[in-house]
């Protein structure tokens, strides 16, 4: 299997690619906007460059709960970020949005792929990666993004439910004229889901995997780990990694990833493991 991503194309079969995550917001769940400032911003990026990632993916509002993020304000954030990232450094760059208008903008500096959180909720969103020749991540949210959801419900199973909704969603990818290997599909891990939930998708990540696009995980240091193992945001490191490596034995080939070091040495591990056991799978027996 193959994803592309901006004039890259990787072979995924048995390799995890890693992105790197920076965050352009005062509130993010997980550094809380340690990187807000911009010079600090261009190190953390670097630093991330430096341990392996893959790509970049730049987001300027968070996904959950919080004060309101104008369309303005969010291109404000996310533009000059993605401009200074093209310039600086030769990897697709992703933008973690969910509005058109803030994925074009970005587009038009450098962008390369779309992370919407939304399932494609803006309807021009699609249009505008299909424009730039971009690539879109299709993420399963129950209600939308930023919306409270504290006792969600699936009528059939979330197994089920989340399925049959990125089946709709890479479908409609793939009518607006976006290649297949330029769509990646995405569980929603904590998006719309309690931590039993989130689980159960995790350890039946192989559901995706048969629908045949690339499988993208967003498990790292996410609230439903924090209650399997008992720790707070900042301890679930090793708990992330179990996460990382059940998934990617189960066929997931993106990680999100906060720790690009540790997690790139993990998917070098895993690759290495799978490819093993590929190439003896294939190998033929000798002829005595």
């Amino acid at each position: 299997m193959f994803v592309e991503l901006g004039t890259t194309r990787f072979d995924i079969t048995t390799r995890a690619l890693v992105m790197g995550i920076l965050n352009r917001t005062p509130d993010s769940f997980f550094d809380g906007g340690q990187y807000w400032a911009f010079d600090e911003f261009l190190r953390k990026a670097e630093q991330l460059v430096l341990e392996g990632a893959d790509f970049l993916d730049v987001g300027g509002s968070k996904a959950g709960p919080g004060p309101e993020v104008t369309v303005q304000e969010e291109i404000d954030r996310v533009v000059p970020a993605v401009e200074a990232l093209r310039q600086r450094f030769d990897l697709p760059i992703s933008v973690d949005t969910f509005r058109a208008s803030v994925f074009e903008q970005s587009c038009k500096v450098g962008a390369n792929i779309g992370n919407d959180i939304s399932g494609f909720s803006d309807p021009e969103f699609l249009p505008v990666a299909a424009r730039y020749d971009a690539s879109v991540v299709a993420t399963h949210v129950r209600i939308g993004p930023r919306m409270p959801d504290p006792e969600p419900i699936y009528s059939d199973g979330v197994r089920a439910d989340v399925r049959r909704f990125l089946e709709r969603r890479s479908n409609l990818a793939l009518a607006a004229g976006i290649k297949r290997e330029r769509i990646m599909i995405d569980a929603g891990l904590d998006l719309g889901k309690n931590p039993q939930m989130s689980a159960e998708l995790l350890h039946h990540s192989d559901d995706l995997v048969g629908m045949g696009f690339p499988v993208f995980l967003s498990a790292s240091n996410k609230g439903f780990l924090g209650e399997l193992v008992g720790t707070e945001v900042d301890d679930r490191r090793e708990a992330t990694f179990g996460a990382h490596a059940l998934g990617i034995a189960l066929g997931c080939r993106i990680l999100r990833a906060h720790d690009v070091r540790g997690n790139r040495r993990l998917a070098d591990t895993m690759s290495a493991v799978l490819q093993a056991r590929r190439d003896d799978h294939y190998s033929l027996p000798e002829v005595s």
